[in-house]
């Protein structure tokens, strides 16, 4: 697959800043994002190292999606020959789907992130409870998300392909940048 591609983001619009500066959306580039499932019987605690492995070594790279199962993302994709690598390791405890071209990862970053988002789901967004770190299944409106707290005024949607622009305008003209 070409670089250029992969690299780019999945949206095609620019970043959005409210007029005041507090807040900004972004569309992150694809990079890879797999989704990690324990297999039956697997130790979670032992997953912890081959889960660090598949991501690419940044903070909150590895983000809990449900018991048993993970959203491991890094900002380049997966290199040539490294999916046939990950995927046939033999006594594998992990079964992995790469979601890389099936999600769209957006970025909402600035001191109104958490009200804005708070207006969407009702995910408990207090600063104490859903700290850098912090990931959630969920939904924003009726749209199905997974949210991510990577700094305290930073936030990673990661949502299907085929409902990034919707989310994408509901963000923009609900309370984005008007």
């Amino acid at each position: 697959m070409p670089e250029a591609l992969t690299l780019s983001p999945a949206l095609p619009y620019p970043p959005q800043r409210a007029p005041d500066g507090s807040l900004t959306l972004a569309a992150l580039p694809q990079g890879r994002l797999l989704h990690a499932l324990a297999r039956p019987g697997a130790d979670a605690a032992s997953l912890e190292p081959l889960l660090a492995a598949l991501g690419d070594g940044s903070p909150h790279a590895v983000r809990p999606y449900a018991p048993g199962q993970w959203f491991v993302l890094g900002s380049e994709p997966l290199r040539p020959g490294e999916w046939a690598r990950l995927t046939t390791q033999p006594g594998a405890s992990l079964a992995l789907s790469d979601q890389s071209h099936g999600r769209v990862r957006l970025s909402l970053d600035g001191p109104r992130a958490r009200s804005t988002l708070a207006r969407g789901t009702g995910v408990d967004l207090y600063e104490t409870v859903f700290t850098p770190g912090s990931s959630a299944a969920t939904l924003f409106g009726h749209i199905g998300i997974h949210l991510t707290c990577l700094a305290p005024e930073r936030f990673e949607l990661i949502v299907l392909r085929g409902f990034a622009e919707s989310l994408w305008h509901e963000l923009v003209t609900g309370a984005c940048c008007q």
